[in-house]
């Protein structure tokens, strides 16, 4: 259902010209062109954070999420990231994401991120049945709308706000320049396997996704400012209930 509304909406806006979007003082004080990083902005897109062909990742310091846009029409996605579980507060989701594609500025003033294929996410899940692993990932996004401010600290502040309205964390401009890796596909999916797991879920993988799998991923650097947070907050959360 999900995506069949992003597709009619994207269709529906894309009868408007990009140029239809107007680049003024509240709305873009600059280009979207460049890299963009949120919090520390330890979270930067490029080959510093992925390497697609071999599956890996180098962790970043903090978590974080960045995006890269060249202009023309490519971006890159980086995400580090954990969650916490409120009745479990030792089980702590790490997920970290790197994809890369399309992106189209269209005429309503939204963005639709559209990945070539090759993306993929690395899982550490302490408390599931496969604790740590690798797996595709591709998803196309819509960002509802966009504007960039100008910070009196940090300079221009890309704001993304998602589909249904809720916002990215803010993104300052680390570079006027994109921090990419090639635009092409860097990442052999085409050889994949399809498992079914006891309990009915369906998963694909790709023969590396695999083999890493079963030799184990990496564990990922938890920053411990953001875990031992996560762990009070869970920890809260289940007084509460």
């Amino acid at each position: 259902m999900f995506l069949a509304s992003l597709m009619a909406l994207a269709m529906a806006a894309s009868t408007a010209s990009a140029q239809d979007i107007v680049y003024d003082s509240i709305h873009n004080v600059t280009p979207i062109v460049g890299t963009w990083s949120s919090g520390s902005q330890h979270v930067i897109p490029g080959p510093g954070f992925a390497n697609p062909a071999q599956e890996a990742f180098t962790y970043p310091n903090t978590t974080g999420v960045g995006y890269s846009f060249s202009d023309d029409g490519w971006y890159e996605l980086a995400r580090y990231r954990f969650a916490s579980n409120a009745s479990e507060p030792n089980c702590i989701i790490g997920t970290v994401i790197w994809a890369h594609g399309h992106y189209a500025l269209l005429g309503n003033g939204s963005i639709v991120l559209t990945p070539v294929g090759d993306g993929y996410q690395q899982v550490q899940a302490p408390c599931a049945a496969t604790s740590n692993f690798v797996q595709n990932y591709n998803f196309t996004e819509l960002m509802q709308s966009w504007r960039i401010f100008q910070d009196p600290t940090f300079g221009p502040k890309l704001h993304l706000f998602q589909f249904d309205g809720s916002p990215v964390a803010p993104l300052f401009q680390v570079s006027p320049d994109p921090n990419m890796l090639p635009k092409q596909t860097l990442r052999n999916v085409t050889a994949t396997v399809v498992t079914v797991t006891s309990d009915g879920l369906i998963t694909q993988e790709t023969l590396t996704s695999r083999k890493r799998k079963r030799s184990g991923a990496p564990e990922m650097q938890r920053p411990m400012g953001a875990v031992v947070g996560l762990v009070t907050l869970a920890m809260l959360s289940a007084v509460v209930l």
